[in-house]
């Protein structure tokens, strides 16, 4: 009977074409562990954008790192969330800083509140001094972002008598295109920008108290935040 004699080396060769499968096997289970861990991470992030940007980055990392593609698209829109958060951190300065300012932010805009008094005279649409120098610090700021602003004009709900308005709604979008007008003469692009006017009809408090009245009477600028 014929004895069959392997070489040292062809069964040391054998083994390792054997054990191939088990390094691309462990490859693709890394490649998964790192994908569902992303997935986790964004799902509790979602809600703090600043988070969800810095998943994002690290999911850019690891696309370039397995020679990944990404897109021109996707690098300019971290970029514009990037720029937005430096906005809403320089007009939270700004908020400390006036009393008459108000911020709010949200998963799709970034708001600015200013109360009538500092932006105009009783039933004038015209801008006060002190309103253009606080307006001029907000467009310097909105310069730097190709983002979407949209003006809204607010009054309270006493009647018009006399002047050029005959009601509070024409008051408030004269306002509002004033600050428009504004923003466009200090440099904004005018396709960027857009307003309207409630009039008295969109309150954030009741109008029964002379307090209640002067938080209505408002004008609010919104920086609409890319998807």
């Amino acid at each position: 009977m014929p004895v069959y004699r392997i070489r040292k080396e062809d069964f040391e060769n054998e083994l390792n074409k054997s054990a191939l499968w088990a390094i691309t096997y462990g490859d693709l289970m890394s490649y998964l562990m790192i994908f569902f861990l992303l997935l986790f991470s964004v799902s509790i992030a979602k809600t703090d954008r600043s988070k969800l940007r810095k998943y994002e980055e690290s999911l850019i990392q690891i696309q370039k790192t397995f020679g990944g593609e990404i897109s021109k698209e996707k690098l300019q829109k971290m970029e514009i969330q990037k720029k937005e958060e430096n906005l809403e951190t320089k007009l939270k300065e700004m908020q400390e800083a006036n009393l008459n300012f108000e911020l709010q932010s949200s998963e799709k805009r970034v708001k600015v509140i200013l109360k009538e008094a500092v932006l105009f005279d009783s039933g004038s649409a015209e801008l006060k001094v002190q309103a253009k120098k606080i307006l001029k610090d907000v467009i310097d700021e909105l310069k730097k972002l190709p983002n979407d602003i949209i003006v809204e004009g607010h009054t309270d709900n006493v009647p018009i008598r006399g002047g050029i308005y005959r009601s509070n709604f024409e008051l408030s979008m004269a306002r509002a295109y004033s600050v428009i007008k504004f923003m466009q003469d200090e440099g904004i692009d005018p396709k960027r920008l857009s307003g309207i006017g409630y009039g008295e009809y969109k309150p954030i408090v009741d109008n029964s108290t002379p307090e209640g009245r002067a938080k209505n009477r408002r004008i609010e600028i919104s920086i609409l935040k890319v998807d």
